[in-house]
């Protein structure tokens, strides 16, 4: 593993370093974690509410690493902040390679674990994982085989169920398992409009803009294939089943699904990726202790919603922060 730390793509206080992971039938594999670390205290000063946490980051589908604004939130309370962008992803992505693409979401304890060992002395320091969509599946499944692992899990409109509601999950994963095993690469048609991409630059903030590659985040989504679509519904078979994580689970959610078959307003204002119904009530199968924030007006990445939702996402992210700091304190 490089130990080099390197300038990012996101600017000033940002450095990314490449973790290799060996190869696959494709060819070299790396995972990529991104670092943005607090201002050192002042000896003088209080102690930060967050000084003795980490969070690793986990991004969606089709997607990487790029809220400077979700990572400032973290290092304003003194937590260090990482970011991975996994295998196949964003920084990740290397041109001989399919975009996103795995058959067991379990490969992707490699990049993570490569990630925690990658930041430095972590000795007393507490985990916080936080995750968004594909991410937050990852990051639960992560979190049910290591229960000792993390301290918090935090999800941004986790994927934790199938679109078509758990009924259509059991009957269509025996049909994807087989085409899986025996055509893996066969691709899956989903109609994708560019809706929600666009509905992100409807609600963007002129005073803190976010700078998207379009060759990592494209618009209408990567191609789906029926080896990672049987990897997903797997995951969310095992959510089904329950995964008993024992950290503390946080879900922001939108308040509302809306089915982007035409172009409206309403797409600004909704998850029109998930169906938050079905999310929400899988979210109470992770484990013992899940809080569920529900959004009036979120889009399906609740920290990129229109800037009054997204004031009202960080101020209860802050809020269940604070509590999760109080509730541990000392431990």
């Amino acid at each position: 593993m490089s130990d080099v730390w390197v300038a990012d793509v996101l600017g000033e206080g940002f450095e990314q370093r490449t973790l290799p992971l060996g190869a696959d039938e494709e060819g070299e594999v790396v995972a990529t974690l991104v670092r943005h670390l607090p201002a050192r205290r002042r000896l003088w000063s209080r102690p930060r509410l967050l000084e003795d946490v980490d969070v690793l980051y986990v991004h969606g589908w089709s997607d990487y690493f790029f809220q400077r604004r979700l990572a400032r939130f973290w290092t304003d309370r003194g937590a260090r902040f990482f970011a991975l962008d996994l295998r196949k992803y964003g920084r990740s992505l290397r041109e001989w390679q399919t975009p996103g693409y795995v058959t067991d979401l379990a490969t992707y304890d490699e990049d993570i674990r490569a990630a925690l060992d990658a930041r430095g002395d972590s000795v007393g320091r507490r985990l916080i994982l936080l995750g968004h969509s594909t991410g937050g599946l990852v990051l639960s499944l992560w979190a049910g085989r290591h229960p000792d692992a993390a301290a918090a899990l935090i999800l941004n409109s986790p994927w934790l169920e199938f679109q078509l509601s758990a009924v259509a999950r059991t009957a269509l994963s025996p049909v994807v398992e087989l085409r899986a095993r025996l055509r893996p690469l066969d691709r899956i048609r989903i109609t994708d409009h560019g809706f929600y991409s666009r509905a992100q630059e409807e609600a963007a903030d002129p005073d803190d803009p976010v700078t998207i590659d379009p060759d990592w985040r494209p618009a209408g989504g990567f191609p789906v294939y029926a080896g990672w679509m049987d990897a997903i519904l797997g995951g969310h078979n095992a959510v089904a089943r329950g995964l008993g994580v024992r950290a503390p689970v946080c879900v922001l959610l939108s308040a509302r699904s809306t089915l982007p078959v035409r172009w409206s307003d309403d797409l600004t204002r909704s998850d029109t990726v998930l169906y938050v119904e079905d999310v929400a009530r899988a979210a109470l199968r992770l484990g013992s202790s899940v809080t569920v924030e529900r959004l009036d007006g979120a889009l399906h990445d609740v920290f990129l919603s229109r800037p009054e939702v997204r004031r009202d996402a960080y101020a209860r992210l802050d809020r269940w922060a604070r509590a999760f700091a109080a509730a541990t304190a000392g431990s």
